[in-house]
C-alpha cells in the first residue's frame, strides 16, 4: 500500500507509488532481499488511467528488469487508496 509510517495514504498517485516502492524495499530488506528477488507482481488500480504511471514506477523501481506482471482495475479499493501492489519474491 502507498501508506506513510503514520498509516495514512499518500495524497496523490505519484506519492502513493513512491511510498509503495519504499515500503516494498523495506519489507524485502527485512527478509535479506532486494527488488532483484521479485519474481511476480500484481497491481490493483482504482482507475485505469493510473496504468501508465504505475508501469513507469515499476520499471524505474526494478531498473528495467522484466518481471511477470498483471494489472487489475479494482474500483472497490477504498477511495483514498489509488493503487495497491502485491509482490512475490524468492530468495
Amino acid at each position: 500500500m502507498g501508506l506513510a509510517p503514520s498509516g495514512k495514504p499518500g495524497t496523490g498517485l505519484e506519492e502513493q507509488l513512491n511510498l509503495i516502492w519504499s515500503n516494498i524495499r523495506a519489507i524485502l530488506a527485512s527478509a535479506g532481499m532486494t527488488v532483484d528477488n521479485i519474481v511476480r507482481l500484481t497491481s490493483y488500480l482504482r482507475d485505469p488511467a493510473y496504468a501508465e504511471a504505475n508501469a513507469a514506477a515499476r520499471t524505474a523501481a526494478l531498473g528495467g528488469r522484466p518481471v511477470p506482471t498483471t494489472a487489475i482495475v479494482a474500483t472497490t479499493l477504498a477511495s483514498d487508496w489509488l493503487v495497491e501492489i502485491e509482490v512475490i519474491a524468492a530468495g
